[in-house]
């Protein structure tokens, strides 16, 4: 995951998308594959941003073997697509931004994907309330243009891109994908506090333990869109299996037919998981990639 997450929230129920008609060159899943949702942070990568040979050899070797590999992460398209790289996938999806964006993955395309769909929402409301409460707070966005609008520096591996800096009036006036808060000002649980007390409405959202917020449109999570690509491709569902770590994981998990948390997850993660593998840094996403290869 981009960021940990002590508290999630969401005020209404996700509503999946619908699947597209279709979308020319496709990618479609193979009979008998299976359809692997993995998260980046803590599950692909360790909370240093490095991946082990272990892990991108078992990745290799997944997608060479012609199952369905989705790169189901919080981090925004241009931090995920080195992961997608890494791991050899040249025709396949990725969900990013905690559901908000979904590409296909072409490498014969001129900028090696195409976005098939993003889930916007508008910010303004979500500002003006934290705005009051956190003033001292810094301020990000991505936009549905694909931009990183930030109130002042904000550097983040999780976005990929520079920040471009706004007004915290022309913030509220952008489209948003995706919008993030960090302060330095309160510790983890007066943020968390603060950010319950606020009420946000109409927004997905998770509070972190290093006094960060994640809002995403209503009902958007990773799990929304996985299932959207996974009708898409004519995955089945007993086929569908996800990894990860954090709290914004837990729809993703709860939705698979075999969800796996890390060894490192917090205990609400490993409730809703149906088994736990060895931590990021005991590289336990190998030996769930491999039980399926062998298992074929």
């Amino acid at each position: 995951m981009n960021s940990p997450i002590e508290t999630s929230k969401q005020t209404q129920q996700p509503e999946f998308s619908r699947p597209a008609a279709g979308d020319g060159g496709s990618f479609i899943h193979q009979q008998g594959k299976m359809m692997f949702c993995l998260d980046i942070d803590g599950t692909i990568v360790n909370h240093d941003g490095l991946m082990s040979e272990a892990v991108k050899q078992a990745g290799r070797a997944v997608v060479a073997d012609g199952h369905t590999v989705v790169i189901a992460t919080g981090r925004s398209l241009p931090a995920a697509l080195p992961i997608v790289e890494t791991f050899g996938i040249t025709h396949g999806y990725a969900v990013c931004s905690n559901g908000g964006v979904t590409v296909r993955i072409d490498t014969s395309l001129e900028d090696g994907y195409e976005i098939l769909d993003r889930r916007v929402f508008d910010p303004a409301p979500a500002l003006e309330a934290l705005g009051e409460r956190l003033p001292t707070a810094r301020y990000a966005i991505e936009t549905s243009a694909g931009q990183f609008i930030a109130t002042e520096r904000f550097d983040d591996m999780s976005f990929g891109l520079h920040a471009e800096p706004v007004s915290f009036k022309e913030m509220k006036q952008a489209e948003a994908v995706r919008l993030v808060v960090n302060s330095d000002d309160s510790t983890a649980q007066d943020f968390a506090k603060a950010v319950e007390e606020i009420g946000l409405h109409g927004v997905t959202y998770a509070v972190g333990w290093s006094a960060w917020l994640d809002v995403s449109a209503a009902g958007v999570t990773k799990a929304s869109s996985l299932e959207a690509l996974r009708q898409r491709i004519g995955a089945p569902h007993e086929s569908t299996l996800a990894c990860g770590d954090g709290r914004n994981d837990i729809e993703m998990l709860q939705w698979a037919h075999r969800g796996v948390a890390m060894g490192q997850a917090v205990p609400e993660v490993v409730e809703v998981a149906d088994e736990t593998t060895g931590t990021v840094d005991e590289d336990g996403l190998v030996s769930v990639l491999y039980s399926v290869l062998e298992a074929g």
